[in-house]
């Protein structure tokens, strides 16, 4: 999916050094907890209209922009959106304790296109101990911008609940014109700060509190 996304990027933005972010993604976020122990993280991204538009129009599927796309199509954009390039880690990120969790492979993987706009479920296994956990879901290079749907499911756990906090976006703002101002100019597009993380909405789990 990034390499779809930097090459729109190129293509539609060149020369915008300041132009980020390039998608929007609204992220629907289940936490599945057994005995009050997170064992996975079910995602769902539904893309904004432009990006899904241009995607579509890159692929020449969806020509008469119905919003329908035949068996032959969705195969064709899912293996595009589904196609994740070596190293790319799925902007998801757990921490428990101030440590990193290690996320699983993703699995059980769809895309599907409902009312012009690109939808993509995954789930990745984590391990975690019993106890609280902070999810967030950002692109360290802020090319997408990820904003957190609300309720945040909690499934599995009577103990454990989950609190949505939004991202100062005024204070990350301002760090990104501090990081750019003290940049070269023709660089700033090249060596855009990994300011992604600013930007993220925090989840907190509790259990048992």
């Amino acid at each position: 999916m990034m390499r779809w996304v930097l090459g729109l990027v190129c293509a539609s933005w060149a020369g915008l050094a300041t132009a980020h972010p390039h998608l929007f993604v609204d992220a629907e976020v289940e936490l599945v907890f057994e005995n009050d122990r997170l064992t996975a993280v079910r995602l769902v991204w539904t893309y904004d209209e432009f990006f899904s538009l241009l995607l579509t129009e890159d692929l020449g599927i969806d020509d008469d922009l119905d919003g329908t796309l035949t068996r032959g199509e969705l195969s064709t954009l899912s293996n595009a959106v589904l196609d994740w390039p070596e190293g790319y880690v799925g902007d998801l990120y757990v921490t428990q304790a101030g440590q990193q969790l290690q996320l699983g492979a993703r699995r059980d993987a769809s895309v599907a296109f409902e009312d012009g706009q690109i939808v993509e479920s995954h789930t990745r296994p984590v391990e975690a101990a019993p106890g609280d956990v902070t999810v967030k879901v950002y692109d360290p290079g802020y090319y997408t911008a990820y904003t957190v749907v609300t309720p945040v499911t909690v499934s599995g756990s009577e103990a454990c609940a989950a609190q949505v906090t939004r991202a100062d976006l005024i204070a990350a703002t301002e760090r990104v014109d501090e990081l750019l101002y003290a940049m070269p100019q023709d660089q700033a597009e090249m060596f855009f700060p990994e300011v992604g993380e600013d930007f993220a909405d925090t989840i907190t789990v509790t259990c048992g509190g």
